[in-house]
């Protein structure tokens, strides 16, 4: 293949996002000019224009009302105060980028919460960018009784549910891809991320139609997988690439993606969409309504994914290429074909799954995304079973179960995940292949 076409596939890959950035920055609505402002409960960030610090006191089922945070700048002047609302949100607009205080006034909290942390929180902030401001709250009869601690343990099944779902639809993609290729794709990752911030380019920043916004990043995603396969691991492939050496260049590829993202993003959390769907309560179960979508979408193309496999001639060929790949050249399967479908479809499934993982779980979207569910998504394969898309949807279950269950069963702040990598290590220790793998033989 001639230098220019390297060029300019891998050059699309990484331009992906930050066209749709750079688009919706040039289509973004001008912002008002005041150095610090009262806001209610959201914030819109401009670029070079305003930029947003936002938190929320309390838990979801738990939120804290009429309490007062107050704004300090840099010299110690303080600003604006608001007071949060019967959700426990709070926000404020700046228009000058650096270090601030938010300071909450303690004789303002209700005597059924307690401040576990600092009163004061600082806040480094940007023009166009979110900060997040966070006190440490429990309620006051956080220890008092197994009725509150179960509502805990019942909602952390909703919200395991809903994480597990959307590991699941992101890691379909990379056991199909350990099936088909043999490759360990550490870039895979990133590949959520990049839904998360093109869908951020074109729906907040560029003021596309979310749902419109969804359909246009699933296909760019969709396009840089086929990128990926036609300018760089078919031609690797065909020169005899160890899998050592195109591991390395996944996890070069993954550490180039999270750089470029920051660079155009920004090191803060950026919201998809600023307004609030609103939530719905069954029983002790509160679950935001754009939570509700994303895990039945997440059931739709998980059970899509399934029904290609088992019931199309697709499905079948991808699945006899994963068995023997020599074979099934052999036997007239297009094998670099089926391979780039798969590259297409997983890198799909994954942009799907960061649009939805910014609006359900993390609230936002982050350079660093991918990064920090990298090994939640090797651990849901693993687990189930590497090359296995249905071992990856049961060990994708089991992990966010685990995950979300940690705490509320006592496992501190983010050693949930460690939690999590712990299990898996014990369940390898006595079945290695995973859930729904084949075991093979050692030496």
């Amino acid at each position: 293949m001639a230098p220019a076409a390297w060029r300019a596939g891998l050059l699309s890959l990484l331009l992906a996002p930050m066209l749709a950035v750079l688009a919706g920055t040039l289509l973004a609505p001008a912002a008002s000019a005041s150095v610090a402002q009262t806001v209610s409960v959201s914030c819109l960030p401009q670029p070079d224009q305003q930029g947003c610090i936002a938190g929320t006191l309390g838990g979801r089922n738990d939120p804290v009302e009429g309490a007062d945070l107050t704004l300090v700048d840099e010299a110690g002047t303080e600003g604006d105060t608001v007071t949060t609302g019967e959700d426990g949100k709070f926000a404020f607009t700046i228009t000058e980028p650096g270090a601030y205080t938010v300071r909450l006034d303690e004789e303002t909290l209700s005597d059924d919460f307690e401040l576990l942390g600092p009163a004061e929180v600082s806040v480094n902030v940007n023009l166009g960018a979110n900060a997040a401001a966070f006190f440490e709250i429990r309620p006051d009869n956080f220890e008092a009784g197994g009725s509150s601690r179960g509502e805990r343990i019942v909602q952390g099944v909703a919200n395991g549910l809903k994480l597990g779902l959307l590991l699941a639809l992101a890691s379909l993609g990379l056991s199909l891809i350990y099936g088909t290729t043999g490759l360990s794709n550490f870039a895979h990752a990133e590949q959520v991320t990049l839904g998360g911030v093109v869908a951020y380019g074109l729906v907040n920043v560029g003021g596309m139609n979310l749902w419109l916004g969804i359909v246009v990043t699933v296909l760019i995603c969709g396009a840089t997988g086929y990128l990926q396969d036609r300018v760089l691991w078919q031609p690797l492939r065909r020169r005899g690439l160890g899998l050592t050496q195109m591991v390395i260049v996944t996890i070069g590829m993954a550490l180039a993606a999270q750089y470029a993202f920051q660079y155009f993003i920004g090191a803060s959390n950026q919201k998809v969409v600023v307004r609030d769907f609103g939530t719905t309560t069954i029983g002790p179960i509160t679950v935001t309504n754009q939570s509700w979508i994303a895990m039945g979408v997440s059931i739709v193309m998980i059970a899509l994914v399934g029904f290609v496999l088992l019931r199309t001639r697709i499905g079948q060929a991808t699945r006899a290429v994963s068995d023997n790949p020599a074979l099934a050249a052999a036997s007239g399967i297009d094998v670099d074909r089926i391979i780039r479908l798969v590259w297409t479809a997983s890198a799909a499934l994954a942009g799907l799954a960061g649009v939805f993982y910014a609006l359900a779980v993390s609230n936002g979207i982050r350079w660093d995304t991918g990064m920090q569910i990298l090994l939640l998504l090797f651990a849901a394969v693993t687990l189930g079973g590497l090359g296995t898309a249905f071992g990856a949807f049961i060990g994708s279950i089991i992990i966010g179960l685990i995950v979300e269950l940690a705490s509320p069963l006592g496992a501190p702040g983010d050693l949930k995940y460690a939690v999590a990598l712990v299990i898996l290590i014990l369940l390898l220790l006595v079945r290695p292949q995973g859930i729904l793998g084949k075991a093979g033989r050692v030496g």
